[in-house]
């Protein structure tokens, strides 16, 4: 566990999530499981859900930053499923990237950001959504999602028949800090197609737009290739076009707004 905190340059007392093979595991891995969390887990598993629980007595204190609360998760793609049913245990990981830089979605971007830091890469083809799991915090009264993601919040809302509430408190979960997913270029929001050309006129330098508001799924997808791309292409400014907030929108301009917030040559 400490390696992994080493690589990734990543603060002690920011938590990792441990992905599990199955539901049936989450009991062995909480103190006790919240009706939320079950509900959810039924729903959901496998697939890009985390739930915020009471961590059992054997979690590791390196593993939820020294919290009381365990972030846990069943994933849906077939290889990581192996990997865990060949384990038979859990696996406290975070996304294969320098900390605060932009998430990967391929073999090759964990390459290009780890190289020999990492001893295997194991090569599942891109990520299927491009955007991380919603992480819904069930410790408290309603649930509070922590971390829009894969899972929109409308579909959290109903699974819990209404019951979720907005989310406050400190950072306890990955994805939390203001600053975050961020490329070397400065990334400016803009809330239209013609807001974000005017700005780029606007603008001195290599300036370009990022806009899929026309199919949310697609821009999720590609949303941090898109941020790589703007690096590789040596572009100073990317004027990001802000999708409407609902559905996958919501975890879109949420990505989009911390890239903004740590993006740039200052940072």
């Amino acid at each position: 566990m400490r390696r992994v905190f080493e690589v990734k340059g990543r603060p002690a007392d920011h938590p990792l999530i441990v992905h599990i093979a199955s539901a049936s595991e989450l009991a062995a891995w909480a103190a006790d499981v919240p009706p939320a969390a079950a509900r959810l887990a039924a729903t959901c598993w496998p697939g890009p859900l985390t739930v915020l629980v009471p961590r059992a007595a054997h979690v590791l204190d390196i593993v939820t930053g020294g919290r009381d609360t365990v972030g846990l998760r069943v994933p849906a793609h077939p290889l990581t499923l192996d990997l865990l049913a060949r384990f038979g245990g859990g696996l406290a990981a975070p996304s294969a990237n320098r900390f605060g830089r932009v998430s990967p979605t391929t073999a090759e971007h964990v390459r290009r950001d780890l190289g020999s830091s990492v001893d295997v890469i194991l090569d599942g083809g891109p990520c299927p959504i491009g955007v991380e799991s919603t992480i819904v915090d069930c410790t408290v009264s309603p649930a509070q999602v922590l971390r829009p993601g894969g899972i929109p919040d409308e579909q959290i809302a109903a699974l819990l028949d209404g019951a979720l509430g907005d989310s406050s408190g400190p950072s306890r979960a990955p994805g939390m800090l203001a600053a975050h997913y961020a490329p070397r270029c400065r990334v400016v929001l803009a809330s239209s197609v013609a807001e974000a050309s005017a700005v780029a006129a606007s603008l001195d330098g290599r300036v370009d737009v990022l806009d899929g508001t026309a199919d949310l799924a697609a821009y999720a997808h590609s949303l941090y290739a898109s941020l790589r791309d703007a690096d590789d292409r040596g572009l100073d400014v990317l004027v990001a076009v802000l999708p409407p907030p609902f559905g996958l929108g919501h975890a879109i301009r949420d990505r989009l707004a911390k890239a903004a917030a740590g993006s740039g040559p200052s940072t």
